[in-house]
């Protein structure tokens, strides 16, 4: 059985709650853990150390995404997510990659936080 990652647009910060799991509710698409490997394993694991996140809410920042829990990603560091998945997907072009820029661009369009359900 694969292991997912769900990345999803919030739409309203406002009704995040983060006690409930709901990759529905943002409108989610799954990741397999290995393509999302490939970001790590490309050599752009120091710039994911760098992504400023939020672990869970937003009074935990955090770096990177929170592998095994939910990561709440401010539309400010979106761009810098992009640039990190698109150049990890320029060395092997896969399609799950592809679905997420194109989720990381539509949050960026419309400025809009985005949420990451880890394994």
């Amino acid at each position: 059985m694969p292991c997912n990652h769900e990345f999803g647009i919030i739409d309203c910060l406002e009704d995040y709650n983060e006690h409930e799991y709901n990759p529905e509710k943002y409108n989610c698409v799954p990741i397999d853990d290995d393509f999302l490997s490939e970001i790590y394993h490309a050599g752009l694991k120091n710039k994911m150390k760098k992504l400023e996140t939020f672990a869970h809410n937003t009074n935990r920042p955090f770096k990177d995404l929170a592998y095994y829990g939910i990561t709440l990603i401010p539309p400010k560091s979106l761009k810098y997510f992009l640039d990190i998945v698109v150049e990890a997907n320029s060395k092997h072009n896969v399609k799950e990659l592809e679905i997420l820029i194109e989720r990381i661009s539509t949050a960026i369009k419309e400025n809009k936080w985005m949420i990451h359900y880890g394994i």
